[in-house]
Order: C-alpha cells, then sequence, then structure tokens
C-alpha cells in the first residue's frame, strides 16, 4: 500500500512548477486550494476518487450552480490530478462526461463602424468642460476598437510604453504572465499624441505616469480604474440604444476587442488571402496564449461563417461551371 501523499504539498508544488512556465493559474489555483480543503475535511486519509472530486464540483456557493458550473469546476482539477499521479498511481481523474460537455463560447457582439463612431463620438461629449475626461474615454475605445487590446492591457500602459515616434505599445505581463510589442496603424499615433498633450496639460507632473488617467477628485491624475471605464460604457450602451447581436445579453468592451479581430479576418478573406498563413501573426498580435483560440473565431462568429459559406458557394459554382 502507497503511503498518503501531502495534498496541499502537492497542489504548492503543481503550482509552482506551471507558474515558472510562465502560467498565472490565479482562477485554478485558487480552486486548487479549496479543493484541498475540502479534501481535508472530510477526513478522508486515501488517494483522491472520482466521486470525492465530483462532490467537490457540486459544492457551489449558493447551491444554485448548473451541470455546465460543475463541469468547468471538474476540468480545473483534470490537469492536477493527472500530474499527481506520478506519485499516487490510484488517484482517479474525474471522467469527462460525469456532468456532461463544458457549453462552447457565447458569440461576441460585432461592432458595425457606425457602432464604433457613435461610441467614440458620445465619449467626446462627456463633461466637465476641462476636457480630459471625454478624451480619456474617447481615446481609450478608439485604440481598443483599433488594436484589439484587452480592457486590461490597455488601462496598465504607462505613459513611457507608448512609443509615438515608432508606432509600438509595449504591452507588459498580460493575462498570461507574457509581455508583447503591438505597432498601431499610423492613423492611430494622432489620436493618442493629441490625449497625451491634453494629459499633460490637465495633470501634474508625475515620475511614472499611467497612459490613461482618472479626471476627477482624489483619482485625478491616478492610473484609470477598471470599474470606472465599465460604468461609462454602461453609461454611452444605454444612450445609444444599442440592439445585443451576440450571445451575452448586451454589447461589452469586451467585443471591441473580438470586432478587431474580425474586421481583419473578413479582410483578407475578402482580398483572398490564405487565412491560415496570417492566423499565427494574429494570434501573436493579440496576445492569444493558443492560436486554436484565434481560429474559434472561424467557428464561433456569425459574420465569419456567413462570408466563408458564400465563398465557398462561390467556389462549388465556379467547379460546376468548369466541368460543363
Amino acid at each position: 500500500m502507497s503511503t498518503p501523499i501531502d495534498l496541499r504539498a502537492k497542489v504548492q508544488q503543481f503550482l509552482l512548477e506551471r507558474r515558472n512556465l510562465g502560467f498565472t493559474l490565479d482562477s485554478r489555483g485558487e480552486a486548487l486550494l479549496n479543493f484541498v480543503s475540502f479534501f481535508e475535511r472530510t477526513g478522508h486519509a486515501g488517494s483522491v476518487t472520482a466521486e470525492l472530486t465530483a462532490q467537490w464540483a457540486r459544492q457551489t456557493q449558493g447551491g444554485n450552480a448548473d451541470m455546465a458550473t460543475f463541469a468547468r469546476r471538474l476540468a480545473n482539477l483534470r490537469p492536477f490530478l493527472r500530474w499527481v499521479q506520478q506519485f499516487d498511481p490510484s488517484a482517479e481523474v474525474p471522467d469527462e462526461t460525469i456532468f456532461g460537455p463544458i457549453p462552447g463560447r457565447l458569440a461576441p457582439h460585432i461592432f458595425r463602424p457606425d457602432e464604433i463612431l457613435a461610441l467614440i463620438e458620445a465619449a467626446r461629449k462627456l463633461g466637465p468642460s476641462d476636457g480630459l475626461r471625454a478624451a480619456t474615454y474617447e481615446t481609450l475605445f478608439g485604440l481598443i476598437a483599433s488594436t484589439g487590446l484587452r480592457i486590461s492591457e490597455a488601462l496598465e500602459l504607462a505613459d513611457s510604453d507608448v512609443d509615438l515616434k515608432q508606432g509600438v505599445l509595449t504591452v507588459r505581463l498580460t493575462k498570461f504572465g507574457k509581455s508583447r510589442l503591438v505597432p498601431v496603424h499610423p492613423s492611430v499615433i494622432a489620436p493618442l499624441a493629441a490625449y497625451r498633450a491634453i494629459r499633460i496639460r490637465q495633470v501634474p507632473c508625475q515620475t511614472q505616469p499611467s497612459f490613461f488617467v482618472g479626471s476627477r477628485g482624489v483619482l485625478r491624475g491616478q492610473q484609470l480604474g477598471d470599474r470606472q471605464v465599465h460604468r461609462i460604457f454602461t453609461q454611452l450602451r444605454t444612450q445609444l440604444g444599442w440592439v445585443d447581436r451576440g450571445g451575452h445579453g448586451h454589447p461589452r468592451i469586451h467585443d471591441l476587442r473580438h470586432s478587431f479581430a474580425v474586421r481583419c479576418l473578413v479582410r483578407w478573406h475578402e482580398q483572398g488571402i490564405d487565412l491560415n498563413q496570417r492566423m499565427l501573426a494574429l494570434s501573436t498580435y493579440m496576445g492569444h496564449v493558443k492560436v486554436s483560440n484565434t481560429y474559434w473565431y472561424l467557428s464561433g462568429v456569425p459574420e465569419l461563417m456567413a462570408l466563408a459559406g458564400a465563398r465557398f458557394e462561390c467556389f462549388a459554382c465556379a467547379g460546376e461551371f468548369d466541368d460543363e
């Protein structure tokens, strides 16, 4: 009989190894530690069993979670338990079918060009009269729409990360612990330069200023906060009266990032460019950890599915004509 392992110590070892490889594992790490606490509370002395992991998956706050939530919780455990089997071969890895498949990603709201322009125009009219608040949101939403940055990446930009001479943004330690250089289109440089000039005039000089700053009260000149940005976006979204075309119930800031990716793919498709040749470049530009996350757009976004179908129809018709 094998000696029981210290499961908590193994979780810490697993997380350390994975983080040393560049994975952040914040949510997964929290889930694993939660599982260990549950495991310890049960008083179970043997190896991890599939029955025990299923019991843990059902222990959600409020008790109102569905099968999809249980399936996602188990998905957080499987990589760790497969790793644990090298120390404890008796440890059981729960089957993926226990709670059924994890639902796929919901389709995003793909902004039309006129919607993006309307958002920027509405942001430009925000008060007060000194113009800093309006310029901040106009520039922020425009930058995300034109580069596909995550909202967190845009807000984390330091002033020194925005090199307007070279036309390059330095995005540091992003969602997956990686940094990357993001070239910007020449049309983006003038608005960024204009915003920087306004910010410098309106905000006292700082040693290491953020590029996007708050404009009110004690937060004036400090890094702009995520909550405040979402509040303003919700206000403008309601004002503009958009009808949601995605699966999330309403357009989101993150959909500006999705819209950027889709515009790139649609443009290349219309130009007859082989998307497989461009997909890795787009994946790197957007900071996707896996190129499969970029390929998802081809099957998960109606705009691209329709375009691909139309192109295939033309191809098929041409083939039929040649056979005649």
